[in-house]
This record gives C-alpha cells, structure tokens and sequence, in this order.
C-alpha cells in the first residue's frame, strides 16, 4: 500500500519548502517516505518537480503514477496530468490557470489570494500544504510546530505561516476532506528524514573533518552548505576556494598539516582536481574526496544522475599509484562508508575518492537514527614510543606504509616532503633504482586496501536465474526490481557493490 504525491513548478515558486515541511511532518507522523527532485539548471523558472512517496515499507525508489499532484502552474498540469491516476487529485490557484472542463479531478485553493491575506505572498507554498493535510485526513498540528522551528526567531512569520497554513487547509477541506487513506504508520520508534548530501556531511563530520574546501558544482553543493552551517559548533573551518585546482590544494595543506580534510565536487571540478590527486599518491598524503556525479561530458545536464565517472575516477592522475574508490548505496550505509573512506585514507596514505551522484544527493528518506558506536576514529599517525631516530618519512616497510607524522609534532625531527620522486627522508633523487624501490613501496599498500573491501551485497534468491548488478545509488531501483520479478515467481537477486576499487571479486 503507498501513495504518491508531485508538487511542481517552476524554480522561485517554492517548492523546496513544501517539500521540506511535508516530509518532516509526516516522518514526524510516523510515515515511511522517499522523496526525489528533479530541477533545471536555473536559478528562475523551468519546469521543476519533487516527488513523495509513502509506503508500508521501504520504500525504496520514486513511484511513477501519482496520487495527488500540487500543480503551482499551468505547466506542470499539462506535464502531469497523465501520471494522475483516475482517482487522484489535483491542487491548483484557480486564480493562475483553469484545468481542461472535462477535468473531474481538481481541487481548487485560492493560493496566492490566501497567501496575501495571511500576510504575503510568498506563503502560497504553505498554503498548499495545508490544502495537501486535509486531503491526506492529518491535522496541521506537526507542521505548525514545524513552520514554528523553520522561522523561530523572526519576529511574526510564525504566526504569519500559521495563518496560511489554516487557510489552506480550511478551502481545500470544502472540496475534499481526508480523501486518501495513508498506508500505516512506521512501528521502528523515531525516525530521522535525511537527504543524501546532509548525510554525507553529518559523516564528514561524525568522523572529525575539521577542513573543507571546495569550489560549488551541482549536484555535490549541499555537502558544503551543510559543513558552513556547523563551523561554529564544531570549530571547523569551511572555505569555498576560488576553483577546484586551489580546492583539492587546501585540502592537501591541511591534512598534510595533520588535519583530517575532505573536498567535494562533480565530473568537471574533478578534472582539475587529478594533478591534486597525483600530488596526493607521490606525497601519501591521505584526503577524501567525494565526486558527486552527473552526465558529461563537459557541462553536461548539471542537474541529472548518471554513473558516467567510474572508469574516470577509478583511473584519475598520471603515473600509477594506489587509491581507493567507494561509493553511496543507501542513506543508511553511506553515513558510516563515509567513515570508513576517511579511515583508509589515514592508514594507507591516499586519496580515497567517494562516489555518488544527483540522485542520491536530492533523494531523502526516512531511516532509523545512526549509531554513533560504528564509527571509528584511528588517526594512524605515529607516536613519540614508535618513532625511530632519524625520522623518515617514506620508510621503507613491509605493508608499503611509512610512518607518518605532521610537520613539528616532534622536537628535532624534520618532516621533509616532495612532489617529485623521493628517498626514504624525502629528499629529490634522480635514479632508477630509488624510483623501482619507491614505487613498489607505495603499491604494496593495494595489497592491504584489498583486504579492506566490502565484498558485494546479495538481495534476493541464493540461487538466482535473474541476476541484477549494481552499484552506488542504483541499490533502491534494483531491490524494488528483484521483489517485483519475486512477486511474480521469478528467482531473482541483486548483487550490489559498495566498494569498488580495488574490486572485491570473492562474492562475485
């Protein structure tokens, strides 16, 4: 049992609101959702939609009929309103635009006349959500206390927001009152509505980032907006860097400095980025970088998904040195894979480059609280018991690991790095010998990253004779796939891979 609701228009009109104040008030009901974007590359007007979706369970990827549409436009009617199920509805200011006469299915809300008459126009969105409550048969009492948190703190939008609330449910209660039967609540106790890039950042920094740079580049922005909100609270510094080639150079200097640091961009950005990640592999200094990924080349649609970069990425930066990809499944995995990419860049001494896409950026779900007692935080950098005399940075080891410390962390100790080829104390050699000697060295560490990959996931029939493979943020799609080819017989699996480079190949 699910229901499936669109509200669309065009960007300006508010939408972003709507579909923040809805889902967190019906997580706060106890409902199971997922919401999706779909946007232009525009800061005005296009034809832009979210979609929610409530289901018993899951759920797990977008719906595609739609139960109730929230038209705030002619066009997005005319789009829509052949995904309307016959039994559906659809909201719209009949002010703005009428729908075709032989349409049964409307739901006329003044909006923007309410808006006004609460005390401005711009809470035409909050009218529709209240028109929206009324429809669903809840009351306005979560989304009240909602609107209260969203504006506390300015003085008479609370009251205002009420207001328009109150009037969209009241007109819209004329036409149609508790019109649709919602699935049942959740019974798994509270729950967090969190959308891909949030979780990222709350990984970043769960896992003790305390430097970000990055230049903004759709669809990896929101990382960066959500670390700039929590600098205060968490003595973080964030730094928007004039373009990615200083980005990833920052991010460089700080760790090097001994701070663990993360930059964030997109298959663009990322191209100027590969000098960075080769200065990386020749230092071993260890930085995360997240490649949130959309269709190329060049520009591309900067607001679509695509998985395009894998092959880009997994062989990113001249020379050949070792580095580890993972990527994003699921909102409640890549909180704590995040974790774990910041750990394998402190230990081996790399970049670790973290993949994921518009898709998982912009969907949100309702999920279960993190556990904070998964996560760990080993910083791997040697200590004054550990530390022979000389120090050498690139010590020759047998895992490929050198010992490695932060410039004057130790008394008399000289931490010397470089970008061309180096001795084991960091010194510019010109030989072969110490070139075959340092390259090995360095490569011995994928033997101990292969150690560290998650081996794929299986979902669905142990003996399968419809196998799907994935990775990344296609695991909602395909699961929902694989239980539908099962509802009808099939025996289906998925096999999905989080980790990806080096490639765990035992499950498969």
């Amino acid at each position: 049992m699910e229901l499936n609701i669109l509200v669309g228009g065009a960007a300006g009109q508010g939408m972003d609101t709507i579909g923040h104040l809805l889902s967190r008030a019906l997580v706060r009901e106890g409902y199971n959702i997922l919401t999706s974007k779909d946007y232009m590359s525009r800061i005005r007007g296009g034809h832009n939609f979210t979609s929610v979706r409530i289901a018993a369970r899951g759920p797990w990827a977008p719906g595609e009929a739609v139960d109730l549409l929230i038209a705030l436009n002619e066009e997005t009617y005319h789009i829509h309103r052949e995904s309307v199920v016959q039994r559906g509805r659809i909201i719209y200011d009949p002010d703005m635009f009428e729908l075709h006469e032989d349409e049964k299915r409307g739901v006329p809300v003044r909006l923007h006349y309410l808006a006004r008459r609460a005390g401005a126009a711009v809470m035409s969105n909050t009218v529709a959500v209240g028109a929206l409550l009324v429809l669903l048969g809840l009351g306005t009492g979560t989304a009240g206390r909602l609107l209260d948190e969203m504006f506390a703190g300015r003085e008479g939008f609370p009251e205002k927001n009420r207001a328009a609330l109150a009037a969209g449910y009241e007109e819209a209660s004329a036409y149609c009152s508790a019109c649709f039967t919602l699935p049942p609540p959740a019974d798994e106790g509270s729950r967090l509505f969190v959308e891909g890039n949030q979780a990222l950042g709350m990984a970043a920094l769960a896992s003790g980032c305390r430097f970000f740079s990055a230049y903004p580049m759709t669809p990896s922005t929101g990382i960066m907006n959500y670390l700039a909100g929590k600098q205060l609270s968490y003595e973080m510094v964030v730094e928007q860097a004039e373009d990615e080639i200083a980005a990833v150079n920052m991010v460089l200097g700080a760790s090097f400095a001994g701070v663990r640091s993360m930059t964030a961009t997109s298959g663009g950005g990322f191209s100027l980025m590969v000098e960075g990640i080769s200065l990386s592999g020749m230092t071993e200094t260890p930085i995360v970088v997240v490649v949130a990924m959309r269709p190329g080349p060049a520009t591309g649609l900067p607001t679509r998904t695509e998985q395009g970069d894998l092959g880009f990425v997994v062989h990113s930066g001249h020379g050949e040195f070792p580095r580890a990809v993972l990527s994003a499944t699921t909102l409640e995995d890549a909180f704590y894979r995040l974790n774990k990419a910041f750990e394998l860049a402190d230990r081996y001494q790399v970049p670790v480059l973290f993949l994921t896409d518009q898709y998982f950026a912009d969907t949100g779900r309702s999920i279960a609280p993190y556990d904070f007692t998964r996560l760990r935080f080993n910083r791997f950098l040697v200590q004054e018991d550990e530390l022979v005399s000389p120090y050498k940075r690139y010590r020759l080891t047998e895992s490929g690991i050198s010992p490695r410390a932060f410039p004057g962390q130790f008394a008399g100790e000289v931490v010397l790095s470089d970008s061309d080829e180096h001795d084991e104390n960091g010194n510019i050699i010109e030989d072969g010998a110490t070139r075959k000697m340092m390259v090995e060295k360095r490569a011995k560490k994928m033997e101990g990253l292969a150690l560290e990959m998650d081996e794929p996931v299986l979902y669905g029939s142990p003996g399968p004779d419809i196998l799907l493979l994935g990775w990344g943020s296609t695991y909602g799609a395909l699961r929902e796939a694989v239980d539908m080819l099962s509802a009808e017989g099939e025996r289906a699996a998925l096999l999905h891979f989080s980790d990806i480079w080096p490639l765990p190949v035992e499950e498969l």
